[in-house]
């Protein structure tokens, strides 16, 4: 059973947000969250993004400047997606069109969250994000392309640098197949009903005795 689309490797525009702290009220504040997951790109950093009573670009934030406004990376700080446990915050960036973020480091439960929804967590020394960001600003126009390869789990700098990043090999396996946490407990059904099967046969003391009456497995 496929939860999300498969993500072997990705390559498009990384936009330069090295802020640390980046709660999930601030990718997605919670009065424009719905139950749906389309339509929320459109709030994505919205205290950030719009200003003025009426609503108007921040020509100043960087996903409303060229050649950002269709990134498909963000590079962030540390702590990046701290706050609450808010799915939607997930949802709201890949709404956006982002399908990865490169950060020092990230908010436990939002890293999770990026993981069951097939985008690509990438945790970077600050040393390297720094770097890759100050790159970033000094390239010229068509040099920000970026490429995350889950499958070697390296990234690909538009100076052509290869930069290694850790991913847990559970978690490597749910983007590169587009499966979820129970779609793996699933596949591995068989094994759990034996365990059980050995465990009341090892310690039938350990089963509730039938009631009279109840129907035999």
């Amino acid at each position: 059973m496929m939860t999300v689309e498969p993500v072997v490797r990705v390559t498009g525009v990384a936009a330069p947000l090295v802020r640390d702290n980046i709660d999930t009220d601030l990718i997605i504040p919670s009065r424009a969250i719905r139950m749906r997951k389309d339509g929320l790109g459109a709030s994505l950093f919205a205290a950030w993004r719009f200003s003025g009573e009426a609503g108007e670009e921040n020509p100043a934030f960087v996903l409303n400047r060229k050649p950002y406004r269709h990134a498909t990376f963000l590079i962030g700080g540390a702590n990046f997606g701290c706050g609450s446990s808010r799915e939607a915050a997930v949802w709201a960036l890949k709404d956006f069109g982002i399908r990865g973020i490169m950060a020092e480091s990230f908010g436990n439960i939002f890293y999770t969250n990026c993981i069951a929804n097939g985008l690509v967590p990438v945790a970077l020394a600050r040393t390297v994000i720094d770097r890759l960001a100050a790159d970033i600003e000094r390239a010229g126009e068509g040099r920000h392309s970026f490429c995350i390869d889950v499958e070697s789990c390296t990234v690909r700098a538009p100076d052509g640098s290869v930069v290694p990043f850790a991913l847990p090999s559970l978690y490597r396996t749910m983007l590169l197949r587009g499966l979820g946490m129970i779609d793996i407990v699933l596949e591995r059904e068989a094994e759990i009903s034996a365990y059980e099967r050995r465990g009341i046969a090892d310690r039938p003391w350990t089963v509730p005795a039938r009631r009279e009456g109840e129907r035999r497995q």
